[in-house]
């Protein structure tokens, strides 16, 4: 995986830590190493729609195997598609 660049490395950009994220967008998983991550390591890379928020966290439905979980997610985190 591509790491930050030296300069924006411990970095968080304000625009991307209130960026909007709308329900029904398809989203990428992306783990951004400013903030705290409070999900598994298997879901970076993966893709999901979001279907719901709660507070300033999103809902993520991610099919892990035949299953739909779904995962409470920081909008940093997500890339949209």
């Amino acid at each position: 995986m591509k790491g930050k660049r030296i300069r924006q490395k411990g970095k968080l950009r304000l625009s991307q830590y209130f960026k909007k994220i709308s329900d029904g967008e398809t989203v990428a998983i992306v783990t951004d190493k400013g903030i705290r991550v409070s999900f598994p390591e298997r879901l970076k890379g993966q893709s999901g729609k979001v279907s719901g928020s709660r507070g300033k966290f999103k809902l993520v439905e991610i099919k892990d195997g035949n299953k739909m979980k779904t995962f409470i997610i920081h909008p940093a985190h997500l890339k949209k598609i």
